[in-house]
């Protein structure tokens, strides 16, 4: 086979990686934004017990994770499918590193604001929703970006629950026409070519970010 119909039959896999990417996102984002505030916000008991849930997606790894979910859950009774055992275990693992930015961006807000929030009677959610979260959604925007980076190349892990995606293919491809460099040289081509313009949109972002920070202090 050519180098461009190893490509082709390992962008037959597309259409999975997308999926997972996607869902990955909607199990991500909510449970970033969810674990992040509640950090913030949270103390005691209830902080050490969200630490503890993001702690558990950021340390365990990825494969064991994909593992335990797929095969070891029917063992109680309850299945899943590859696909939602992929978006979701590679969503959450990605989401409690998100919470980590999230987290982050709210305690730069300056304190001085939430004060005023106070003096003004406003209680601890509206000066979150009104205050803080508002100025802190740009500074967390390249964050997320870089993360659904990681998320589409975590997508290679998917394979090992059976799903048919573009590293799946490319397993295929390689024992049908025995050509592992080239093969793995395409597969490579092919993710470069799904993540390289979310990375030229996430250095265009982080520019306007960083312009606008200098043009807030400025005034």
């Amino acid at each position: 086979m050519s180098f461009l119909e190893v490509l082709s039959g390992i962008f037959q896999g597309l259409n999975v990686t997308l999926t997972v990417t996607v869902l990955g996102m909607l199990y991500a984002v909510p449970f970033a934004f969810a674990a992040g505030i509640a950090q913030h916000s949270w103390r005691g008991l209830a902080y050490g017990a969200i630490t503890t849930v993001i702690e558990f997606w950021r340390s365990t790894s990825v494969v064991i994770l994909l593992y335990g979910f797929y095969y070891t859950l029917p063992s109680f009774g309850l299945r899943l499918s590859g696909i939602t055992v992929g978006s979701m275990v590679l969503g959450l693992h990605i989401g409690a590193y998100g919470s980590q930015a999230v987290r982050g961006a709210l305690q730069s807000v300056d304190k001085g604001q939430s004060e005023a929030g106070r003096s003004l009677g406003l209680r601890g959610w509206q000066i979150l929703m009104l205050i803080e979260l508002p100025q802190a959604l740009l500074a967390m925007v390249p964050t997320f970006i870089n993360q659904f980076i990681q998320l589409v190349k975590g997508t290679a892990l998917v394979s090992l629950v059976t799903l048919t995606d573009m590293t799946f293919r490319a397993k295929e491809i390689s024992q049908l026409f025995y050509d592992p460099p080239k093969v793995y040289f395409a597969l490579l081509v092919a993710y470069f070519i799904l993540c390289y313009p979310a990375t030229i949109i996430g250095r265009w972002v982080e520019r306007k970010v960083g312009a606008g920070r200098k043009l807030d202090h400025a005034v």
